[in-house]
C-alpha cells in the first residue's frame, strides 16, 4: 500500500473510531448500528465493515487505540525512582485528560449491566497492560536497588490511584471538573514524593517495615 493509501486509511479509521464514541454516547451502545456509524464517519458501509466486521471489533479498537496513546514514548530511566515515576505519573495524567478517556469510561459504565464485555475490553485491553507496565518499571527498580518494592502490585496502583484519584475521577460526577496543568503537575508530584517517602531504597518506611521495633 503507498503512503497516500495508507494516510487515507488511517483518516478514515480515524473518523470511524470518532463517529463511533459520539454516537455510542449519544445513543448507547446498544442503540449505535455500524450502518448509522458509518453514515456519521462519511465512510462507505464496506469501508467500515472491512476494517471493524463487528461492533465489539470496534469498541476494541477504541479501547486500545485510547490506551495506547505515547506507546512511542521512551521507558523511563532505571536507577533515578524519582526521575522514573515522574515521566510515568506525567505520562499517566496526560493520557487520563486526553479528550476522549473520560468519554470512554462513561460508555462503559452506562452500558455495564446489559453488556458486561465492555467492563472486560476496558480492563482486558487498556487498564490492565498500562497497570502491568508500572508494575514491571517498579520491579526493575527493585532489582536494580533504587527501590525497594516487595509488592510491586501493591506499590503500582498506590502510584496510579493517587494520580487518577485527582485528574480523573472527578471528571465522572463533576462536568465542569477540568484542572489546568499546574495543579495536575503538583497532584504528579505530590504521588511522587509520597512513594519516595515509601519505597526509595533506605528510606525510613522501607527500614522500618522490614526491622519492626521489638515491644
Amino acid at each position: 500500500m503507498s503512503t497516500y493509501h495508507q494516510d487515507m486509511a488511517a483518516r478514515k479509521r480515524a473518523a470511524i473510531t470518532g463517529a463511533a464514541t459520539a454516537l455510542f454516547l449519544e445513543a448507547g451502545y446498544d442503540g449505535t448500528s455500524l450502518a448509522r456509524i458509518a453514515d456519521a464517519a462519511g465512510v462507505s458501509k464496506a469501508t467500515l465493515f472491512k476494517q471493524f466486521p463487528t461492533k465489539a471489533a470496534l469498541f476494541d479498537a477504541i479501547v486500545t487505540e485510547s490506551w495506547q496513546a505515547g506507546d512511542d514514548d521512551p521507558p523511563p530511566p532505571t536507577g533515578d525512582l524519582a526521575r522514573g515515576l515522574t515521566v510515568i505519573g506525567r505520562r499517566y495524567a496526560a493520557l487520563l485528560s486526553a479528550p476522549g478517556m473520560a468519554a470512554l469510561f462513561r460508555i462503559v459504565i452506562a452500558e455495564l449491566p446489559r453488556f458486561p464485555e465492555l467492563g472486560e475490553t476496558q480492563f482486558q485491553r487498556g487498564k490492565l497492560p498500562y497497570f502491568e507496565s508500572v508494575r514491571k518499571y517498579l520491579e526493575n527498580e527493585h532489582e536494580a536497588g533504587a527501590a525497594r518494592v516487595d509488592d510491586p502490585v501493591t506499590a503500582a496502583n498506590q502510584f496510579l490511584g493517587m494520580i487518577s484519584n485527582f485528574v480523573f475521577w472527578p471528571r465522572m460526577l463533576l462536568i465542569h471538573w477540568d484542572p489546568d496543568e499546574t495543579e495536575i503537575a503538583h497532584a504528579v508530584h505530590e504521588a511522587v514524593r509520597t512513594m519516595i517517602a515509601r519505597y526509595a531504597a533506605g528510606s525510613t518506611a522501607t527500614t522500618s517495615q522490614e526491622s519492626p521495633a521489638g515491644p
